[in-house]
């Protein structure tokens, strides 16, 4: 009897082991899969990511965009804002602040912006400098309320809009260059004149650099044009006269918060460079100093990184993709593009300024300019 009771007992025990295995690889095996994916089996060797890792440049573009949102800095650029713009924690809320106030107190603005990533544009163009920076914004709003037909209505689904982006006319680059900043290429060739007018061209310049202002690093670091001017025609010069040429270079200089680097010209035509010599001539000294002209593409690549560059230009990612990227980009901030219609200064209450009484003091347009 003993006997049958200890072969009894010892059966028993092992089918607690086996149910004690059982229930150990059991939880082993959830534990493994718990970290997948549903759908995907557990590998005979190591566990895989869930899913593929971001890119560098998906990287980059997620930490850009929440930077457009906060108006912050990455860590690695705040002591150069530091030593260039005078940019400090303390300084900066103290200037939003009195920003803001100006804002509220000031007689003739209706409506206006007051999010720090907008305000920022101004300060840190300024370098901190709050009545200067004061003075661009409202000189910003002037020219919006004065001149609509260039700086208003800047919708991505416009059909005329929309046409001259999907033909590359302008487009932003998605990489920075060598010192950070955003490059913007503009391809002449690319924009039909016997379509559309100088208002839709200026209008296409406006809807990219609002896409662009509210980049902080952009703001401390600045803008690189590329203008490629290769199928130049001379209907392209007789687009605008030249009180507008004067009128525009004066509102991209005094009122747009925008730090220019540099600027390159490849691929001019014999018949275009008298226009660019006038244009040239109305910039400041400054500004001048950061023209440069290339004869050939060949040449530009020597002071642009062509791996930036489209495709078509020596890069490695074709135009057409660029284009496709810059029209999401478009759309996902629409609303906000349209919003700024909303912004309103009164200019009977502001009464005159240097604004208003010297932009139409040139008189005459290309159409009767003699050119070489």
């Amino acid at each position: 009897m003993d006997c049958e009771i200890v072969q009894v007992i010892l059966k028993g025990l092992k089918v607690l082991q086996g149910y004690n295995d059982y229930l150990r690889g059991k939880l082993l095996v959830n534990m493994a899969t718990s970290v997948l994916q549903p759908g995907e089996r557990l590998p005979n060797t190591k566990l895989e990511h869930a899913s593929p890792r971001l890119t560098d440049d998906d990287s980059q573009a997620k930490l850009e965009a929440k930077e457009r949102e906060t108006g912050e800095l990455p860590p690695e650029l705040r002591e150069r804002a530091r030593l260039e713009i005078r940019e400090e924690a303390g300084l900066r809320e103290e200037a939003l602040a009195q920003m803001r106030h100006f804002i509220e107190k000031h007689p003739a603005i209706k409506k206006c912006r007051t999010d720090a990533p907008f305000l920022l544009r101004f300060l840190r163009t300024k370098k901190y400098s709050i009545p200067q920076a004061c003075s661009m914004l409202e000189r910003y709003l002037t020219i919006r309320q004065m001149y609509p037909q260039w700086f208003q209505k800047l919708d991505p689904l416009d059909p005329k809009l929309a046409a001259v982006i999907d033909a590359g006319y302008l487009v932003p680059l998605p990489k920075r260059d060598s010192e950070g900043r955003r490059v913007v290429l503009s391809c002449m060739g690319r924009f039909d004149p016997h379509l559309y007018d100088s208002c839709v061209m200026a209008r296409i310049h406006s809807m990219i650099v609002e896409l662009l202002l509210d980049e902080p690093r952009s703001q401390l670091l600045g803008y690189t044009h590329v203008n490629d001017e290769a199928g130049m025609q001379m209907p392209h010069v007789s687009l605008w006269s030249l009180s507008d040429v004067r009128v525009m270079l004066n509102c991209i200089q005094n009122s747009t918060p925008m730090r220019h680097k540099c600027t390159h010209f490849v691929n001019i035509p014999h018949y275009g460079v008298k226009f660019f010599e006038f244009a040239v001539s109305l910039l400041s000294d400054k500004l001048k100093d950061r023209v440069l002209f290339h004869r050939t593409s060949d040449d530009l690549t020597k002071c642009v990184d062509a791996s930036i560059l489209p495709k078509e230009y020596g890069g490695t990612v074709p135009l057409k993709d660029m284009i496709e990227e810059l029209k999401r980009k478009l759309l996902k901030h629409r609303e906000d593009l349209l919003a700024l219609d909303d912004l309103c200064i009164d200019l009977h209450a502001l009464g005159k300024n240097d604004l208003t009484q010297d932009i139409h003091s040139t008189a005459g347009s290309f159409r009767k300019l003699e050119l070489d």
